[in-house]
């Protein structure tokens, strides 16, 4: 049975209108819902626009789809919303795990989604569109910024910048963007919007912001209004293959954009790339923190196929063949033609940190009984793995759902589909005894009024957090770390850790912090920072 055919079944099973449907996260397997607006006119012949809309803090999925329309005064899913005749949009909000933001496992969620609503519905792919309010328009940013290719504009609404913003900021040149925002906003200062429009134009991204005099947090309703936020997104479409990618991420699992992958650099640090092609076959391309990269040419209108390419690397210039795929590698000579990689047991795709990474996907808790602890406390050791698993609190509840176990109990299947979140010492749980050989450091048992964490690559794609010694939130409202207050403090701090912390009684007396370099060592002044406290064995091979 072809394809277009199970998908006209399919859609039977639909109403037009909105709805609330659900889809398993690949990171707990839980159903998560979401809600969905399908014209009425559903046709498995045609590719209709998406629209991605992002819900803000306290907010919810069916709130955010009847704002998006500008029906925010609306029942819940009445289904004579809206009344729009021949409205050709499917629109999609997702709960995304509520207040999380939208990184990590919520980010994660917005992917899966994106794929399933695709399998689903016929979506044109040149016309999927993110607009969200508040941490959604964060939210919103960040998708856009990070992976700029897969949208065809964005419009955030009083939007709480990701920290990054000003940095990716250059990664919208081919991305149409257009923020609102309210000049009275308490929440969130309308500073922020104006900053980060100057920082788009000074970086020639087509960028347009509109200001409401008078207007307070709720920038929404005027800029949602009559659902014209339909109206400005249906005027651009996705560009596959601009003459100029200019790209800048810190992590691999960022690391492409529309013609260019980013193949070999230090993640601690941001790398960026500015390719431009200058006349047909004519390519002139500066780099910064980058030992290798790849550009996919293939239907580039650009490139005459056969033809030889002309390029200007940094200065250094080369000729190469045209071709589906063209790596380039940094050497001492200069950049020369030749696929770069990591280096083996290198920071990579899947294995590059920092330590929220490891709560970003499938993971389990896991404390230590190994000693044959008392039960107070085992039942000490069994509440902190608790703790760290509870991501709601009285003021937020998080649908997630993770797993805790002892360290006898966590299975050979565990091991090789989850990241491990470990409590103890080499002494007092088996599974870091088990991995002591790949760790870079161990807490030394006897320090009682320390804290350890750090994350460390397994085989698989997997993580290891250990955590040794006091639990990493020891302290956590007084150590000024940021995040959102109303998220649970395990959770919350994590987020706002590098590769590595080592602390004193507290969070306020943290001894050394980092990121492990591109070969998960540390650096010889960081390990010579740990080593002064006397309470932590760095392994000999994890300094240079």
């Amino acid at each position: 049975m072809g394809r277009l055919l199970l998908l006209l079944l399919a859609l039977q099973a639909y109403r037009p209108g909105p709805q609330v449907l659900n889809f398993t996260s690949q990171v707990d397997a839980s159903e998560q819902p979401y809600a969905i607006y399908l014209p009425n006119d559903l046709d498995a012949t045609r590719r209709y626009p998406l629209v991605l809309s992002l819900h803000g803090d306290g907010s919810s999925h069916q709130m955010n789809l009847r704002r998006v329309f500008g029906r925010g005064t609306l029942p819940l899913l009445r289904r004579d919303f809206p009344a729009l005749p021949g409205f050709g949009f499917i629109v999609v909000s997702p709960l995304a795990r509520g207040s999380l933001g939208y990184q990590g496992i919520a980010e994660q969620d917005i992917y899966d989604l994106l794929e399933e609503i695709k399998r689903r519905f016929p979506v044109d792919e040149d016309r999927v569109y993110l607009t969200g309010i508040a941490m959604g328009g964060g939210g919103a940013l960040w998708l856009g910024l990070t992976r700029p290719d897969l949208w065809a504009a964005v419009a955030p609404v009083c939007a709480i910048p990701p920290d990054d913003a000003a940095e990716l900021a250059g990664n919208a040149l081919n991305l149409p963007v257009r923020l609102f925002h309210g000049d009275r906003d308490p929440a969130v200062p309308v500073a922020s919007s104006r900053g980060l429009h100057r920082r788009f134009l000074e970086l020639q991204v087509k960028a347009e912001y509109i200001e409401y005099p008078g207007v307070r947090h709720n920038a929404w309703e005027p800029a949602y209004k009559g659902a014209a936020i339909f109206d400005w997104f249906a005027a651009h479409r996705r560009r596959r293959f601009p003459e100029r990618v200019r790209f800048t991420a810190r992590a691999y699992k960022y690391s492409s954009a529309y013609w260019v992958r980013l193949d070999a650099f230090d993640p601690s640090a941001p790398a960026s790339i500015d390719a431009r092609f200058t006349g047909r076959n004519t390519l002139a391309v500066t780099t910064s923190n980058l030992t290798g990269f790849t550009l996919h040419l293939a239907d580039h209108p650009r490139v005459a196929a056969g033809a030889p390419l002309a390029l200007a690397i940094d200065g250094t210039r080369l000729k190469a063949r045209a071709a589906k795929a063209l790596s380039f590698r940094r050497t001492a000579a200069g950049w020369r033609a030749g696929l770069a990689e990591p280096p083996p047991g290198g920071k990579r795709r899947g294995a590059e940190g920092p330590l929220s990474e490891a709560i970003a996907a499938r993971h389990i808790y896991v404390y230590g009984t190994a000693d044959n602890p008392a039960e107070a406390e085992l039942e000490r050791r069994r509440q902190d793995a608790r703790t760290a698993a509870e991501w709601s609190t009285p003021q937020v509840r998080v649908p997630v759902s993770f797993s805790v176990k002892a360290d006898g109990d966590v299975t050979r299947y565990d091991i090789e589909t989850s990241n491990l979140v470990l409590f103890g010492t080499r002494e007092t749980n088996a599974l870091i005894a088990r991995f002591a050989a790949r760790f870079p450091m161990r807490l030394e048992r006897s320090a009682a009024d320390y804290g350890l964490v750090f994350i460390a690559p397994l085989e698989g794609g997997r993580y290891a957090v250990v955590n040794s010694g006091l639990p990493w939130w020891t302290g956590a409202g007084e150590s000024g770390r940021a995040g959102l207050d109303r998220r649970a403090p395990p959770f919350r701090v994590l987020q706002t850790f590098p590769d590595y912390v080592l602390f004193k009684g507290s969070l306020a007396n943290v001894l050394a912090e980092g990121r492990f370099d591109s070969r998960w060592r540390l650096t010889q002044e960081a390990a010579a920072q740990i080593n002064a406290a006397g309470t932590v064995v760095v392994a000999p091979d994890a300094a240079r």
